[in-house]
């Protein structure tokens, strides 16, 4: 076998993509190219060959993320795939390792994706920068323990409308917390792109937009399925996205979507973990809630990322980081900062902790506490002390969360 590796040239893209919807199992169709031509960029797209054969790719797409106190470059990786044909032939590590050096040449230091499955990405230096939940509730049981004042006005609207007025809304949201992705103008129309194909199978979705006094404060994105098995009707609603930019509009968007009639059950895939639905219900236990991972974080040049956030608490900690797979990052940093900013620097000193890249990953976004991953084992404390000082100055409010999955 003699694979080789490359940047996508222009022409290439349509046969590329067909490949790597085929390695997801399933099959491209006109009209998904037509939207996923969009998120291609052939020079920041490596592809493996096979002869004339696309069998393997990496694709990587530049957006913006939220950091504490601050919002950073990020380059999305928006797929790594291989071809069932050549499965467990290196070929994904091989594009993996040719990706982040790419990152590293063009001086990126935040990359970050969405898993297929956990286990791949911890061997490339990718922690669990943000959680995602899962929820499920029965409308019978969907009381409030207080009442929600009336706030704004909630109005129905049609996709068009709702692609000029959420993205600033959105926006908004996302200043405020950590781990929100940009969505530039592809993003913004994509994220509630419907396929002809999906429209035959899936319920048509729902746009709802909450005015406040000066304008959209929030909305909610969802889908009604319809059931009638019982005669009675039992019909299922699923959020999509919902999103406030105020505790009044999110909780007033929750109630109208608790609200809808004829509805049986709600449920939303893609939560934060501070959800404030758990803390507003009469009866949290009502509300079936899971945790998983959600968006994942490498950091690929240590002190550039450190320095690009603001921390919980003023401090310095010398950190003694680990990566086996980019070896720039192997060594001791000395960080010092606080809320006003940051520096990072290569150091000689002692270190106070000792902590692999992906675990400092996991860290970074303030999402995974060190205290935690210390009592996991995944990082030493060397000097007493400084655990607890590098625990208060990673700390953040709110919990990171990506509403944005690619």
């Amino acid at each position: 076998m003699d694979l080789r590796f490359r940047f996508l040239t222009p022409h290439e893209v349509d046969p590329y993509l067909r490949a790597t919807v085929t390695a997801f199992g399933a099959r491209e169709t006109d009209e998904g190219l037509v939207e996923d031509r969009k998120e291609v960029i052939p020079e920041r797209t490596l592809a493996a060959m096979d002869g004339d054969a696309f069998v393997g790719g990496a694709a990587a797409y530049p957006m913006r993320v939220s950091v504490p106190g601050a919002d950073a470059p990020m380059t999305g990786i928006v797929s790594l795939w291989t071809a069932p044909t050549h499965r467990r032939r290196g070929v994904a590590t091989t594009l993996m390792r040719r990706q982040l050096d790419d990152l590293h040449e063009r001086g990126e230091a935040i990359t970050t994706l969405w898993a297929t499955e956990g286990a791949i990405y911890g061997r490339f230096g990718y922690g669990i920068g943000a959680f995602s939940c899962g929820i499920s509730i029965e409308r019978a049981r969907t009381a409030f323990a207080s009442p929600v004042p009336e706030h704004g006005a909630i109005r129905l609207v049609e996709r068009d409308e709702f692609l000029r007025v959420y993205p600033p809304v959105y926006e908004r949201a996302r200043a405020a917390r950590p781990g929100m992705v940009s969505r530039d103008d592809v993003w913004i129309a994509h994220r509630f792109h419907e396929h002809e194909e999906s429209r035959q199978t899936s319920p048509t979705p729902f746009f709802a937009v909450l005015e406040g006094a000066e304008g959209p404060e929030g909305y909610a994105a969802y889908h009604v399925k319809p059931d009638w098995e019982a005669v009675l009707p039992s019909h299922k609603v699923k959020v999509d996205e919902l999103i406030g930019v105020t505790p009044e509009a999110t909780a007033s968007l929750w109630r109208f979507c608790l609200d809808l009639d004829l509805v049986a059950l709600v449920e939303a895939d893609n939560r934060p973990v501070d959800d404030p639905l758990f803390h507003l219900l009469a009866e949290p236990r009502a509300l079936q809630l899971t945790v998983r991972d959600g968006m994942w974080v490498r950091l690929v040049d240590v002190p550039a990322a450190l320095a690009a956030r603001r921390y919980g608490s003023e401090g310095r900690v010398v950190l003694e980081v680990h990566d086996d797979f980019c070896s720039w990052n192997e060594g001791r940093f000395v960080l010092e900062g606080g809320p006003e900013g940051a520096e990072c620097v290569p150091a000689d000193a002692e270190p106070d902790l000792a902590l692999g890249v992906a675990d400092l990953a996991a860290a970074y976004l303030g999402g995974t506490r060190l205290e935690a991953l210390a009592t996991a084992g995944r990082v030493r404390e060397l000097r007493d002390g400084a655990l607890e000082r590098a625990g208060s100055m990673f700390a953040a409010a709110p919990a990171p969360w990506s509403a944005h999955i690619f």
